[in-house]
């Protein structure tokens, strides 16, 4: 059997796209699976080290500030489409799946022309401008929320789900506090923005800190890579970081993301499709602050799915300052039974196993 897979730009379409190679792989030992990204994404350095094949095609996203650079991107399409086309036709996959971003558009296009099966997997409770335009031509469209339902035209649709990491799944909170060195029973916040963090949320944790530095609580704040220093350096201008009553553990990044999971009472973080995802399967309520520069502002097209469903509550990015945070923050961590409520709500739109799903429909 053989396999192509396609998906790239960010983290959000390539780690489900391994996760999907990965449970084909281990499903079918043999099989031969070739993914597809671009020279500059993120892809390049993931895809080769998780130990599949890797191929590029020149194409670029949509740059929608300018027409005249929205423009250049769209003439990229017709060569793009071709070296895809050559791809495909050389490969000769059994299945192509997609999982978004610009690159994966051409790749599955031309998939379409050939006698194989054709899969997208959509992320966003607003589908992206490629899957919109697959929709219509592969054999299933699986999607993450089903609110894009309303928004695509498919000849089948089916709602799985998000692949999340395999250690959120199977996390012991109990161990999770003794390695953290946290205490059970303490309110615990944790904040995050990503690998490179969210300047504004960083900015409005630093106001809040002069607040939430007298509180009995914990807070877990991961500034980002890009961030740390600048952060670290004007919170010690700010308090007296060695005589604060809340305990705060402050890093650049996480690598046992799940053991800071496990501990949260409430999160603060951006609304992409594999947070929210990690976040209902642990079932952490959250204050959501949607990116406001995501595609077609897809992100709180996400948070209000969830917004809706009392799972979640959302700060828009340009309201968001100190008083905001600490004040939203305080009304949460003050009523236990609106953080339970939200809590059981969250959990109601976990899928644990959508990557199961999604594979056996592949598979079928």
């Amino acid at each position: 059997m053989k396999v192509i897979i396609s998906g790239g730009g960010t983290g959000g379409h390539i780690y489900p796209a391994l996760a999907i190679a990965q449970e084909i792989r281990d499903r079918i030992p043999n099989v031969k699976i070739l993914y597809v990204g671009t020279e500059k994404g993120m892809e390049k350095n993931i895809v080769p080290k998780a130990g599949f094949d890797f191929k590029t095609i020149d194409i670029s996203g949509i740059n929608r500030s300018s027409l005249l650079k929205a423009s250049s991107s769209i003439a990229k399409l017709p060569r793009s489409f071709f070296q895809g086309w050559e791809v495909v036709k050389e490969f000769r996959p059994d299945v192509t799946i997609g999982t978004g971003g610009y690159v994966s558009f051409p790749v599955v296009l031309a998939a379409t022309f050939l006698n194989g099966k054709t899969y997208i997997h959509e992320q966003n409770a607003l589908p992206g401008l490629a899957n919109r335009c697959l929709a219509r031509r592969v054999d299933c469209v699986m999607l993450t929320f089903p609110e894009a339902k309303e928004r695509l035209t498919a000849k089948k649709i089916k709602v799985t789900g998000l692949p999340v990491r395999k250690d959120i799944l199977n996390i012991n909170s109990e161990q999770a506090y003794k390695d953290l060195g946290l205490k059970k029973g303490i309110f615990t916040l944790l904040v995050f923005g990503g690998s490179r963090g969210a300047l504004s949320i960083n900015r409005a944790m630093l106001n809040a800190m002069e607040r939430f530095q007298k509180e009995d609580m914990q807070i877990i704040w991961l500034t980002g890579n890009d961030g740390y220093e600048e952060m670290q350096n004007s919170l010690k201008d700010k308090v007296n970081v060695s005589s604060m009553k809340c305990k705060l553990i402050m890093q650049p990044y996480m690598y046992n993301m799940n053991q800071a999971l496990a501990v949260a009472d409430l999160a603060l973080c951006r609304a992409g499709a594999s947070t929210v995802c990690e976040l209902a399967v642990v079932g952490l309520p959250a204050i959501l602050v949607p990116y406001p520069y995501a595609a077609e502002n897809h992100q709180e097209m996400n948070a209000r799915a969830l917004l809706n469903k009392n799972a979640v509550t959302m700060i828009i990015d340009e309201f968001l300052d100190g008083d905001t945070l600490y004040h939203k923050v305080s009304e949460l961590k003050s009523n236990t039974a609106r953080l339970k409520e939200m809590a059981e709500n969250i959990r109601r739109e976990a899928r644990p196993n959508a990557l199961k799903e999604i594979v056996d429909i592949v598979l079928g």
